[in-house]
């Protein structure tokens, strides 16, 4: 799509959504289990030592969780493992009863949050849907009707009659979520067991929220994969061990969750705005675009192009990762690149020495403001960032015609008579 029916398209569907009566109301929900110290595996241990099991530890998986989601809304919950996602998940379900505040949902709920609940593993994939389905508010009627399209779309129709305690992880997987899809549920919850079906599968699932965020459902999504959050999510809330840190746009969510998985607490103050990371070891002094051996602020579409980034040392640095991202004005990514991706040795820096870093590409891209994310990390997967200076550098791709794509391609097309 081109940057301004995007822009338009979204500037639309917030104002729908901020518009939009509530579908989900957490209203200062706690939830706190209680872990016993001894836990007794027979009756005569239980007798032996009575007083053993009236100490126990408190886990408070949630604490003061206070969110609306809108009717249309496709709200992200990330945070990392132990954080209280699933806990939430499952007190929106109802599967948990929160210790204090309240759960109201609006509308019909489909649930899928964990991989097997609700499947008899000794019955076949036939009759698990058929009672699934019932279960989730369809008739009998409605959930045969349905068998058809939750089998084709699952890819499953070899294994209808086969038990599903003989089923692969990810069978069983293709199988809930297309149950759970065919309901027609004004909310659906997703937890993060999509992981475990194949990439093609993962695939037609993300297929299957373009529709059906589209359609106007409700989704509450728990996710550990941010580009699937940035894609999809209207907003996303950050958790840790129970308190939630931020309800933000993905974009910053998103980016507050990495900072947090890689050492920096996302509550601490940046150095300076859009710029993460503490800047000792080096920083990013410049960043710029360049075409025809010139820097640029505009080019046409097609034309080559370099982003270019310089990096001062203050200490001694080993093979630093150097690293570009590309966002369009709404703030899509559109491209990505990294010298760990590409294998590059870097080299080795002294304090006080240079590294001016290129990177080429032919800028096949629709007519947009485009801004340019540099970063610099340790060695390694590119986590542990040294500096990031977010948007730190601007162009404008003019094209003279506006086909409404992200990308203007160059291609080929050819018509034979029939």
């Amino acid at each position: 799509m081109s940057s301004a029916p995007s822009t338009a398209r979204e500037a639309r569907r917030k104002e729908r959504l901020a518009a939009a009566p509530p579908a989900v109301e957490v209203d200062h929900v706690s939830k706190t289990f209680r872990l016993p110290h001894q836990q007794f595996h027979t009756l005569k241990e239980r007798v032996l030592h009575p007083m053993r099991s009236m100490t126990y530890d408190e886990l408070h998986a949630l604490k003061d969780v206070d969110v609306t989601i809108r009717q249309g809304e496709f709200f992200g919950i990330v945070g990392r493992n132990g954080s209280g996602k699933s806990t939430l998940l499952k007190c929106l379900a109802g599967i948990y009863r929160p210790d204090h505040g309240r759960v109201k949902l609006h509308g019909r709920l489909s649930p899928f949050i964990e991989l097997g609940v609700g499947f008899n593993p000794d019955l076949t994939a036939r009759d698990n849907v058929v009672i699934n389905a019932v279960m989730m508010g369809l008739t009998r009627r409605e959930a045969r009707r349905a068998f058809d399209q939750v089998v084709e779309f699952a890819e499953l129709q070899e294994f209808v009659d086969l038990k599903l305690k003989n089923y692969s992880s990810g069978m069983a997987v293709r199988l809930g979520f297309a149950t759970a899809i065919q309901v027609d549920a004004d909310v659906l919850l997703v937890d993060e067991v999509l992981a475990v079906g194949d990439a093609a599968f993962q695939q037609k699932c993300f297929e299957e929220f373009t529709r059906l965020r589209a359609s106007g459902k409700t989704i509450v999504f728990v996710t550990h994969d941010m580009a699937a959050v940035e894609r999809f999510c209207d907003r996303a809330m950050l958790i840790e061990r129970g308190d939630v840190l931020d309800i933000a746009g993905p974009h910053e969510i998103a980016q507050a969750y990495n900072e947090l998985n890689f050492g920096r607490l996302v509550h601490d103050t940046p150095t300076e705005e859009g710029r993460y990371g503490d800047q000792v070891a080096c920083e990013i002094s410049d960043a710029w675009f360049e075409a025809f051996g010139e820097r640029v602020a505009q080019i046409g579409t097609g034309t080559g192009l370099t982003a270019a980034m310089r990096v001062h040392f203050h200490q001694a640095v080993e093979n630093p990762v150097f690293a570009f991202t590309l966002r369009n004005e709404i703030g899509h990514t559109v491209f990505a690149a990294s010298s760990e991706w590409k294998g590059t040795e870097t080299g080795s820096y002294a304090a006080g020495e240079e590294a001016v870093v290129r990177m080429e590409f032919h800028a096949v891209l629709a007519t947009s403001l485009y801004k340019l994310t540099p970063s610099v990390a340790r060695a390694g997967s590119g986590a542990d960032t040294m500096d990031l200076r977010e948007d730190l550098a601007t162009l404008y791709v003019h094209a003279t015609q506006d086909t409404g794509a992200i990308l203007h391609l160059p291609y080929s097309l050819e018509v034979e008579r029939g």
